[in-house]
């Protein structure tokens, strides 16, 4: 099957995603997240890409240009983020094809790329692919909400604490 990228640039393509994730994932609720990243992909601040394996919708993915890490945002590093291929379209190369397309978006304004990953078993996958795809990590340890994790300190283990990565590109 072809796997066919593309911009979100309509409120209709939004609406969809958030129809999509509603009907999928248990966890997430219907909101107006999706029309924000619409609004942000016109305003430049973000590319959402949407992936389509042959005709169905396979996932989604986004660049943050402000990315909310600040060591990104320090050093204009822009972010990939939220990278979900659903379940049923998963090692078919939809995140590597997405990446692709991220990372050559981003080479265009300058040389890095990160992300940030979760630490749990859930990420295990990403976690994998990010390395083959030669991320390291960047060295400013473990963040709890993009916040320094301390030693000694107890924190929640949840889709907020995470460790960040950077790819230096061409």
């Amino acid at each position: 099957m072809e796997i066919t990228l593309t911009r979100l640039s309509t409120r209709e393509e939004a609406a969809i995603l958030d129809q999509a994730f509603s009907a999928i994932y248990p966890w997430y609720s219907s909101s107006d997240y999706y029309m924000k990243c619409l609004g942000e992909n016109q305003e430049g601040k973000r590319v959402t890409l949407i992936a389509y394996y042959g005709k169905e919708l396979a996932g989604c993915c986004h660049l943050l240009y402000n990315s909310a890490y600040p060591d990104f945002n320090r050093n204009q590093i822009p972010e990939i983020n939220d990278l979900n291929v659903f379940p049923a379209y998963r090692r078919k190369g939809i995140a590597h094809a997405m990446f692709d397309e991220l990372e050559a978006t981003a080479a265009k304004t300058g040389n890095k790329i990160g992300l940030g990953v979760g630490l749990y078993k859930d990420y295990g996958n990403a976690q994998r692919m990010y390395t083959t795809r030669g991320y390291m990590l960047d060295g400013n340890g473990i963040r709890y909400g993009n916040e320094e994790v301390k030693p000694g300190a107890t924190v929640t283990v949840d889709d907020d604490l995470l460790l960040y990565l950077v790819k230096t590109l061409g």
